[in-house]
């Protein structure tokens, strides 16, 4: 069997195939089935995602300027902008560091401190 091998730039050159008439056709049942063969339980509420905080709101609670949160954190500060400005959502790891310092701020300040 012959492989078909496509460059990176072939793939962002190509338009995407999307069949919007049988996305409409889908019913709310075979969605759910998709999502079950997914792992997903759609119907468990404590399933999904957590929420993002906002991190401005974060920064804020704590008192610190944008520039000393961004050092406290050690993140670049245009990062801290991007993630405020809603241009960029902080990765993963940033999330769980940002969940941290929102609910024990002194012990993750303290731990991040540079000594």
């Amino acid at each position: 069997m012959a492989s078909i091998r496509k460059s990176l730039a072939d793939i962002k050159a190509a338009r995407p195939v999307i069949d919007r008439a049988r996305m409409a056709a889908t019913a709310e049942n075979e969605i759910l089935l998709h999502a079950e063969e997914d792992g997903q339980r759609p119907d468990d509420e404590s399933a999904g995602y957590a929420p993002v905080l906002p991190v401005q709101v974060v920064r804020k609670q704590l008192g610190m300027t944008q520039e000393q949160f961004a050092a406290a954190l050690h993140i670049p500060l245009p990062t801290l902008r991007n993630w405020e400005q809603g241009r960029t959502l902080p990765d993963p790891a940033a999330r769980a560091l940002l969940t941290i310092v929102a609910k024990e701020p002194e012990a993750a300040l303290r731990a991040l401190k540079v000594a």
